[in-house]
């Protein structure tokens, strides 16, 4: 994979992921199972990949990043409100209206994600960590596009204003990728600064996955699909990090 096609992958699975939705709009316990497993594979690929490389060259601040991330995220989902992990709320009042501060709120989120996803544009290459973060994007977003789509579709806005902020939204990790190159081009010490970047990425997939996952489990009672979800999401990661 190259950091071009990468940048395809992201949007193109993104779009027609909440496009499908005008044609067959999946069921409650399906998007639950898809978000269990989009939600294990982010924590294995923190874990795994993003967390052992962030820490080869750790400062102090690389953990405080972290938990700038993980704080930040949660700031965000005060305005995205939980949209980020499959959750739909639609206000009466709201209707045919553009939730833009929810949709301002998960651009945001998709920016930060693409940031450090590219190593090297002008050679076209990709580091297997960026790979398993390009992976884990596209993995995440498809249950983002869905809820993103059910949400505007309830709140009564046309098919060609949903398509606009659908494509919009799909362009935000790949637009975050690139101007974390151009800033990058004029650091001085280029591999602090990434990890910076990175740390605060990990703190947005911790605190998404673990609230997928603590989610993911009703009335705190054993389930054992969605369990086996998780279990692939996690192998899945392994396999690819």
């Amino acid at each position: 994979m190259t950091s071009y096609s990468a940048y395809i992958y992201i949007v193109l699975t993104a779009f027609i992921s909440g496009s499908v939705i005008f044609f067959i709009k999946p069921g409650k316990h399906q998007l639950k199972l898809l978000l269990a497993f989009s939600g294990a594979y982010l924590f294995g690929v923190a874990v795994l990949s993003l967390i052992p490389e962030i820490y080869q060259e750790a400062k102090v601040q690389t953990g405080l990043f972290i938990l700038i991330g993980f704080l930040f995220q949660l700031l965000l989902e005060f305005f995205s409100e939980g949209l980020e992990h499959g959750h739909v709320h639609v206000h009466k009042e709201a209707k045919s209206t553009v939730p833009f501060v929810m949709l301002i709120s998960l651009c945001i989120h998709s920016f930060l994600e693409g940031m450090p996803i590219v190593s090297e544009l002008t050679t076209n290459i990709l580091t297997d960590t960026s790979r398993s973060l390009i992976i884990g994007i596209i993995i995440h977003n498809i249950p983002i596009s869905i809820a993103l789509t059910t949400l505007l579709m309830e709140l009564g806005i046309s098919k060609k204003v949903i398509l606009l902020l659908l494509l919009v939204f799909t362009l935000m990790a790949p637009l975050g990728s690139l101007l974390n190159y151009f800033i990058a081009s004029d650091v001085s010490n280029i591999a602090h600064y990434h990890n910076y970047i990175m740390a605060v990425v990990v703190g947005i997939f911790l605190h998404i996955s673990t609230t997928i996952l603590f989610e993911t489990t009703e009335n705190h009672k054993f389930n054992r699909v969605k369990f086996l979800s998780i279990v692939l999401g996690m192998f899945f990661s392994y396999l690819l990090c």
